[in-house]
């Protein structure tokens, strides 16, 4: 194709007004910044303002009763990534370039190109193409694991409905010198480089590169890509106002460079003239030089990208790396990262195995021996990891972390008194080491030193089987197992319950200690996740073995427990499935805290466990009808004692999972939003726990925006719910920063980046209550609803209220059937209220014992 000239780079300086519409432009800008600072996929996002004929963006979607969507697999379909895209409204992208027969050569070097200059970012990449035999695709799929055939016409495909929210269209003349983060973060129109013609004009070339942003194509672009060939498509995106200039390094000519001018620097997308990439076509230069670095066989390519340095993505790092070669050896560190990364995603047994072989007789590896004795922990191999967490102590700059496994393996296995002597190891090694820390105070104390006055006999205590907050921990995790016991009577400490850590294996003096119970309660709690302190004897965080669970005698109950495994998350179904139906089987009651985690549970369950899956909402959300001092009644206004404040709460544990590249566009869209509610009321920040308050940091860094902190993490539980209480709205990402306010009669907006927010909204009927974090419009969309609530404030509450009766009359029909099964009184004879429950005490640690694998 002929392309219009430009004064070469060099002879001429490029002329610097190369953006158009400067409000566009600051957008760029500023993405280009946060991907500068290395905040992957953090960039912020163009303000959304949709043409006419622009497809809206669609709302949280409703998930309560539909079907699940498709599972995308990349090699072993045990492995599959949970995909919950239509619940949380998380964006797919795609990397895409048309290539026939004669044009691979060139796809294979943009592919190698692609991944070593981002070697961080893998998507799947869209390989259109009119007709490829697979033998000729093979070739591209050794080069990236995510390679996605699909048949097309031309190139211009990329613009017609693929499946994929956003598409980065490239070519296999082009190839990649640079980060392209700031382009996954775009989040409007359709970006390209307008290139300057012979005349001074600059127009869009069909063959150049394209950010489509897929809702916002109209039917006149598309039928300009159908037309193609002489800047049809440039044309109607400018006619459509959806054009978004790019800085020329995003798509620089080769043949602009005359006279052996070098590359700029700046250049991000080198693009040469594919009719000059022939076999001894290619002139020499500086240019084509940067091209030839690309054009290497795969074990070349391989090997580069091993050798790089910094984070690296698991799947290209695991398809470049594997198999390792035979007959030679592989670099340790490089065996460890790939171990590390089988670790991080559950494949734990594939760690050991690789781990196994390089350690033998060999003790000087102390971080091999620590992520070796990780990796047998989670296989439930104490004994070995004990001994090689032990050998990784040796070494002084990692042996206050294997200190904190250590005493955190030793508590698992109810030997408290081993675990605060590894505590107290770890801090001899590291005095400032926060894990060894926080397990000397928990573990200071031995079991059962302080007993409760008047404790009932074993036989008339109910077992509790939860996850327990402590110290600074997540105060949603404090509040729930509170929650829970209130619906059985008054008193909720241990002289009526007797605490068992959902963490701690269950072994044969601990299942004894069970069947002598009244009953077993397990939950609540999003219990059913694969990689909070991961164990192979359920391989969900309850640690125990499928033949311990049958000799379970005492009545079993599972109470408001969640599915919980995030969007995009990957795990192993097959142990859990396994554990899963021996545990609805033995179960009396088995309810679950949300009807999308009912719907997913008895997916993995045959045909005659499914009806006994029923549906418990979380206790949390009826603190209400628990604990009188929570009814504000109707009272004038908006009810007695409530402050002028609106409550934020973000959650940053597995960001990557919740905001994929969206993090700088969702914060700049909320202090947008902070700004205009705080007009309104005071905004302050709500933390759950010390991690939460990395959004304060960024607020005010990034946008210049301070707000108040609420630490929830140091409360006690009626602090928690009274703060809750007085407020009148909370904006909350957190699952228990909408359900403990929601029970406590306050209204609320969920910022939806996990399924089970979504879930609990369609449960109460409330979808629009909803917001995903991905939404364009997030920050107007977060203003406007939050003006309606504390417009008529009083409708809302009593809205609130409304949607607690329904959740009420399930959990006291469900609390009958219990009441008989446990030989229980019914805490509520005439009345939903019980005296104020025994509350937990203010945290007084200064750490967070870390339970989960790091």
């Amino acid at each position: 194709m002929n392309t219009p000239a430009e004064p070469p780079v060099g002879r001429q300086t490029e002329p610097a007004a190369d953006r158009a519409q400067a409000v566009r432009a600051a957008d760029r800008a500023q993405a280009e910044r946060a991907a500068d600072r290395a905040q992957a996929g953090a960039a912020a996002g163009a303000q959304a303002g949709a043409a006419a004929d622009r497809v809206q963006p669609a709302p949280v979607a409703d998930p309560g009763r539909s079907g699940p969507a498709a599972d995308r697999t990349h090699g072993d379909p045990a492995a599959a990534a949970d995909d919950r895209r239509a619940v949380t409204g998380k964006r797919r992208i795609a990397f895409a370039a048309y290539t026939d027969e004669e044009r691979m050569p060139g796809l294979l070097v943009l592919l190698r190109s692609l991944a070593l200059a981002d070697p961080a970012v893998c998507e799947d990449f869209l390989l259109l193409h009119p007709g490829l035999p697979d033998s000729a695709i093979e070739a591209a799929r050794r080069l990236h694991p995510r390679i996605v055939p699909r048949r097309a016409e031309s190139r211009l495909d990329a613009f017609r409905d693929t499946g994929y929210d956003t598409v980065i269209a490239l070519g296999p003349g082009m190839v990649v010198l640079g980060s392209l983060l700031p382009l996954l973060a775009l989040r409007t129109g359709v970006a390209a480089v307008p290139q300057p013609g012979p005349g001074g004009e600059r127009a869009v070339l069909d063959d150049g590169l394209f950010v489509i942003q897929r809702q916002d194509v109209t039917r006149a672009v598309l039928d300009a890509a159908a037309e193609g060939g002489d800047g049809a498509v440039g044309r109607a995106l400018t006619e459509a106002g959806l054009l978004e200039p790019l800085g020329t390094r995003y798509d620089f000519l080769a043949g602009r460079l005359y006279d052996d001018a070098p590359v700029p620097a700046s250049t991000v997308v080198l693009r040469f003239e594919e009719d000059l990439l022939g076999e001894g076509a290619a002139p020499a230069g500086p240019a084509h030089e940067a091209r030839e670095r690309y054009e290497t066989d795969d074990e070349a390519f391989r090997a580069a990208y091993c050798a790089l340095r910094g984070p690296k993505h698991p799947e290209l790092l695991l398809h470049c790396a594997l198999p390792f070669p035979e007959g030679g050896r592989a670099p340790v560190d490089l065996v460890r990262q790939v171990a590390e990364v089988h670790r991080q995603q559950g494949r734990y047994d594939e760690a050991v195995a690789l781990l196994t072989a390089v350690v033998a007789d060999r003790p000087d590896l102390p971080r091999c021996h620590e992520t070796l004795g990780i990796s047998l922990m989670a296989l439930s191999r104490y004994e070995e990891a004990e001994a090689h967490l032990l050998l990784a102590t040796v070494s002084p700059d990692f042996a206050a972390r294997a200190y904190g496994q250590l005493a955190r393996l030793a508590w698992l296995l109810g030997r408290d008194a081993d675990a605060h002597a590894y505590a107290r190891e770890g801090l001899d090694a590291d005095p400032a080491d926060g894990n060894c820390h926080a397990w000397y105070v928990r573990t200071r104390t031995a079991p059962g030193a302080v007993t409760a006055t008047g404790s009932a006999p074993a036989g008339e205590q109910l077992a509790h089987v939860a996850l327990f907050a402590d110290g600074q921990e997540n105060a949603g995790d404090k509040v729930l197992p509170e929650a829970v016991r209130m619906c059985f009577g008054s008193d909720t400490g241990p002289a009526r319950w007797h605490e068992r850590s959902v963490h701690r294996l269950v072994d044969e003096p601990a299942l004894e200690e069970l069947n002598s119970r009244r009953g077993i309660v397990v939950g609540g709690g999003g219990l059913f996740l694969p990689d909070t302190a991961p164990n192979s004897n359920s391989g969900w965080q309850w640690n125990i073995a499928d033949d311990v669970l049958a000799r379970i005698t005492a009545p079993l109950a599972v109470f408001a427990v969640g599915y919980n495994v995030f969007d995009g998350q990957r795990y192993r179904r097959e142990r859990f499935a396994a554990s899963l139906r021996a545990l609805v089987a033995k179960s009396a009651f088995f309810g679950l805290r949300n009807h999308g985690s009912v719907d997913r549970v008895r997916e993995l369950l045959p045909d005659e466990l499914r009806d006994r899956v029923r549906y418990q909402p979380c206790p949390t959300t009826v603190a209400r009808h628990l604990d009188p001092g929570l009814d504000d009644g109707p009272g004038p206004g908006d009810g007695p004692g409530r402050d002028d404040t609106v409550l934020i709460n973000c959650a940053y544990d597995r960001a990557g999972l919740r905001f994929g590249h969206d993090y700088g566009h969702f914060l700049a869209e909320t202090a947008a939003a902070v700004r205009a509610i705080g007009e309104r009321a005071e905004v302050r920040y709500a933390a759950h726990m010390p991690a939460d308050e990395k959004f304060v940091h960024d607020l005010r860094r990034e946008h210049g925006t301070a707000l108040p902190v609420e630490p929830l993490y140091l409360f006690s539980n009626d602090r928690i719910r009274e703060l809750y209480r007085r407020t009148r709205l909370v904006i909350g990402m957190r699952g228990h920063a909408g359900m403990i306010p929601f029970g406590c009669g306050t209204p609320i907006i969920s910022l939806v980046s996990h399924p089970k927010l979504a879930y609990f909204l369609s449960d109460i009927d409330r979808p629009d209550w909803g917001v995903s974090v991905h939404d364009r419009a997030l920050g107007a969309r977060l203003a406007e609803r939050a003006a309606a609530v504390l417009d008529d404030h009083r409708a809302a509450v009593a809205d609130v209220h409304g949607r607690q009766e329904h959740l009420w009359s399930v959990t006291r029909a469900n609390l009958v059937e219990l009441q008989g099964l446990f030989g229980l009184p019914d805490p509520f004879p005439g009345s939903p209220r019980v005296p104020g429950p025994r509350t937990a005490e203010p945290a007084r640690g200064l750490h967070l014992p870390d339970t989960r694998t790091k």
